[in-house]
């Protein structure tokens, strides 16, 4: 729980990255908590579980190969684990609270709804380019060009390589 506390802030664009300690169990159940919700979420979304399955599998290993990739290319593989963990537990935070937004806009379809979704997805792009500003040691405007990388790459890209199975 303590570790929790330890990240929480960078959800709220507080604390590096590198400063957060580097945990192989909380990177492993945050990992698992990911595709727990991440499926749901997609399963909602499409009706059928097996397509939801393969493309959340598929958006992991992306998310994950991705950072490596980010990471190998700067030099600072070193802290893969503190990266993979910040940007999984912010996306984990962001869904905790999409969900009940997404049963709201389900029932009610009420155009508020639409607009509270549409500033959690704005939160975690923003939040993305937040880590990727501190970690690579890039300004805000080449963050937010990292950060719509990443979003193509692993949404669209697990979205592409799920409809090719």
């Amino acid at each position: 729980m303590d570790i929790i506390k330890q990240y929480l802030p960078l959800c709220w664009f507080k604390l590096n990255p590198l400063d957060l300690p580097r945990s192989f169990s909380f990177l492993r159940y945050n990992l698992i908590f990911y595709f727990i919700v991440e499926f749901f979420l997609q399963a909602n979304m499409t009706d059928d579980p097996f397509e939801s399955f393969t493309e959340v599998a598929i958006e992991t290993v992306l998310t994950l190969a991705l950072i490596a990739l980010l990471l190998s290319l700067n030099k600072i593989l070193y802290a893969y684990v503190q990266v993979s963990c910040a940007l999984v537990f912010c996306s984990n935070v962001v869904a905790v609270t999409v969900i009940p937004v997404l049963v709201w806009l389900t029932m009610t379809e009420n155009s508020l709804s639409y607009y509270v979704l549409g500033f959690q997805i704005l939160w975690e792009f923003l939040i993305a380019s937040y880590i990727f500003m501190r970690v690579l040691a890039i300004n805000w405007p080449a963050s937010f060009v990292m950060a719509l990388f990443y979003f193509v790459v692993t949404y669209y890209g697990a979205f592409g390589l799920g409809q090719l199975l």
